[in-house]
């Protein structure tokens, strides 16, 4: 933190410090670097199971492997990790070596045409597995998009009740700039005046009936959405940012859990844990 104020010091203009605090204001930890105890935290979860759920369809299978290949060296060393990958691509994912007590789970699942329709789907599957499947096989849940690598440690410090990851685009923002749904007549609705960071989509989590039950109000709200034959702004995020707002997060992560290497502000993250592959967004989704 000390780093973060020094940092602030030396830039110019008015930038908003609560995202660089340790504590939200309803008093959930704010994870950076150097705020946690790691030797007590793997003590604490040494029979946890964990499972990570990533999305690898049409184009984007071409990120699959990458990202596995950087979650077996990054992501939860040394614990019981499930990889629940959904893919309509089974035949052509490339297996990479995984350490003992990991399992890769590998489900065939229809590709949508349109992206807006692939988060659909994905929220959809979610919340059948979360309900049905994971209970029995998993405690915590991580939800990550696949065109991202690990690049630094990611372990048991994230894991709680409801995790969400502050978005790396604005955490520097005043609300009145985050990029929420403002229309009313969309589920995904959120008023002037509430809400206190904007998350991203891209890496959330928590245990597993959390998961079930933020997962079923995206879907529906998605739903609730289509029957009036409208989109909320960001689809998936949208919704999410929605059930945040008014279900807070046990515990936040900083932008150190997702960062973009062609955003600004990089001097303030001194860890760049999980990063976005560089591509031709456009070119992947058609």
């Amino acid at each position: 933190m000390a780093h973060c104020e020094r940092k602030l010091l030396v830039k110019s203009g008015n930038h908003r410090k609560m995202a660089l605090n340790v504590l939200s204001p309803w008093l959930a930890p704010i994870v950076w670097d150097g705020t946690y105890d790691l030797s007590i935290l793997d003590k604490q979860h040494n029979n946890t199971r964990i499972g990570l759920f990533v999305f690898a369809v049409k184009k984007y299978i071409r990120f699959l492997q990458l990202f596995l290949e950087s979650a077996e060296r990054y992501f939860m060393v040394g614990h019981k990790v499930t990889y629940y990958v959904f893919t309509d691509k089974v035949d052509e994912v490339v297996k990479p070596k995984i350490a003992d007590g990991r399992i890769l789970q590998l489900h065939s699942v229809v590709a949508d045409q349109r992206w807006q329709d692939v988060s659909m789907r994905r929220m959809e599957i979610l919340t059948v597995y979360t309900k049905k499947h994971m209970p029995n096989e998993i405690d915590y849940l991580v939800c990550a998009d696949v065109d991202m690598v690990f690049n630094d440690h990611v372990g048991v410090e994230i894991l709680g009740d409801l995790v969400a990851t502050i978005h790396p685009g604005y955490f520097l923002a005043e609300p009145q700039h985050f990029n929420y749904e403002r229309r009313p007549i969309s589920a995904a609705y959120i008023p002037d005046g509430e809400g206190d960071f904007y998350y991203m989509a891209a890496f959330y989590g928590g245990k597993v009936d959390k998961i079930y039950r933020l997962s079923m109000a995206c879907k529906n709200g998605i739903i609730e959405d289509k029957k009036k034959n409208i989109e909320a702004l960001w689809q998936e995020e949208s919704h999410l940012n929605r059930y945040l707002v008014y279900n807070k997060p046990t515990k936040v992560l900083s932008p150190e859990y997702i960062w973009d290497t062609k955003l600004p502000h990089g001097e303030f993250i001194k860890k760049k844990r999980f990063i976005a592959v560089h591509k031709d967004h456009q070119e992947v989704r058609n």
